[in-house]
């Protein structure tokens, strides 16, 4: 279970969640002979919010990975101030392994389109990052550090959204081009490429789009009634 949120509102875990399903790009530490190796990732979360990465045996952190799947990834938001130190950022501690699963892929791909254009080279593969514990910062001089129990998803949640998810899709997508589009803010052929216990995404050509919900849901009658509000206070 989740920690309550502070005094001041701040709730790490939730903000973790969020920052963890927005972004779309993060630094992988592996280990190189004892010596820690940072690169460059394109990472998204999978529904239970482990890591998914798309990488190739050619890359020596995927070479670290195959000798050590212990790692971690640092992801970083949008700094409040000019002060970098402001900036929200998680470090997500756990172990990485491939995996071959084409509904994950498809759902990678669907958060970074572009990566198609190589997904299918021999050398790429999936692979997946499950979370054991976090750093969560939400600004300058506000930390928290968090158990995997503490930040991922109910299972039973996950399992729930996993099971609605491509009749949510479908429907929205069919039905409701309109309201998704006035969420999405730009106009455009916005669709709903994912959904998931704290959000969803919006696609239009490459150009993919993250939107938490105000708090986590479980049941695809809490979705309808999310996208309701959404869809209000877009066009109010």
């Amino acid at each position: 279970m989740a920690r309550p949120a502070d005094d001041d509102g701040f709730d790490p875990a939730w903000s973790a969640r969020c920052l963890l399903r927005a972004v779309r790009v993060g630094t992988l530490a592996t280990s190189a002979g004892g010596h820690p190796f940072a690169s460059l990732v394109t990472p998204a979360c999978a529904p239970d919010l482990s890591v998914l990465m798309l990488l190739s045996r050619l890359s020596p952190h995927t070479r670290h990975l195959m000798a050590d799947g212990r790692c971690s990834i640092l992801v970083t938001g949008t700094p409040e101030t000019e002060n970098p130190q402001t900036a929200p950022r998680v470090t997500l501690v756990g172990s990485a392994a491939p995996i071959a699963d084409e509904a994950l892929l498809h759902r990678y791909l669907a958060i970074h389109p572009y990566a198609s254009q190589y997904a299918g080279f021999g050398d790429f593969g999936l692979w997946r990052l499950t979370p054991a514990e976090a750093q969560v910062v939400g600004g300058f001089a506000r930390a928290r550090r968090l158990g995997a129990s503490d930040l991922v998803p109910a299972a039973d949640a996950v399992a729930a959204i996993a099971t609605a998810a491509e009749g949510i899709m479908a429907h929205c997508n069919q039905d409701h081009p309109d309201a998704l589009a006035a969420i999405a803010g730009p106009p455009g052929n916005w669709r709903m490429v994912t959904v998931d216990t704290d959000g969803f995404d919006l696609a239009r050509a490459e150009t993919v789009r993250r939107f938490a919900w105000a708090a986590p849901v479980g049941t695809a009658a809490e979705i309808r009634g999310e996208l309701v509000r959404m869809t209000r206070a877009a066009r109010a």
